[in-house]
């Protein structure tokens, strides 16, 4: 049964002195709308238990996490790192996926094979003097999945999209440059294999769930 009990500070009361002061100091700091009368008295919610008064009060809600497991922690920090590596290359694979459309459009209205190899030599030049800097900060990880991050936005190996919009020459040469590195152009997207947690730290981002800054 739960009823409004008028307490009074008595030597009659029977509550320990200690959880009365616990519960004087809830009621003055607000944590359930008290009111104080002028005799020093206080009004406060409570309830009949057993023949006991129980004075009812809100708690704040808080949460107990249970300290991780070794296993489990090296597990969250691969997931964040990987999280961060994804979030720096993502931007550059969409950027990727945007000139090359912007590329094949324009290769479509230029006759001439002399005409388009000098817009594909123009473009390369002005993307390298725009964005060069800022991919030669990325790490051999963070490049590694850009590469496979433009596979993913353009259905084509970096391998494939040098070889067509330059040469077979200079996709060999540049595939070469990147085994140096421990990359392989070649590379394929395998979003429901070795690819699965990228895949779903990329549709975090893609539903807005992860936020992510544009170069």
């Amino acid at each position: 049964m739960v009823a409004t009990v008028f307490f009074c500070c008595s030597s009659a009361f029977r509550f320990p002195s200690c959880i009365w002061l616990f519960v004087a100091a809830l009621c003055m700091t607000g944590s359930r709308s008290f009111s104080q009368s002028r005799d020093s008295s206080i009004i406060a919610p409570a309830a009949i238990y057993h023949g006991d008064t129980i004075p009812l009060v809100n708690l704040p809600t808080i949460d107990i996490i249970a300290a991780m497991s070794p296993m489990a922690a090296q597990k969250f920090n691969q997931y964040y790192k990987l999280r961060r590596d994804v979030l720096k290359a993502y931007p550059y694979a969409k950027l990727a996926g945007r000139k090359l459309k912007e590329i094949n459009d324009s290769l479509a209205n230029i006759k001439g094979e002399r005409a388009r190899k000098s817009y594909i030599k123009k473009t390369e030049k002005d993307l390298k003097n725009q964005f060069e800097k800022d991919l030669k900060n990325l790490t051999v990880t963070q490049g590694k999945i850009l590469i496979k991050l433009i596979d993913r936005e353009t259905n084509n190996t970096s391998y494939e999209l040098v070889k067509d919009l330059r040469s077979s020459f200079q996709a060999f040469l540049w595939q070469g440059v990147a085994r140096l590195f421990g990359m392989n152009l070649k590379s394929h997207y395998d979003p429901e294999g070795d690819d699965q947690l990228i895949e779903l730290i990329v549709k975090g981002i893609e539903n807005g769930d992860i936020p992510i800054k544009n170069p």
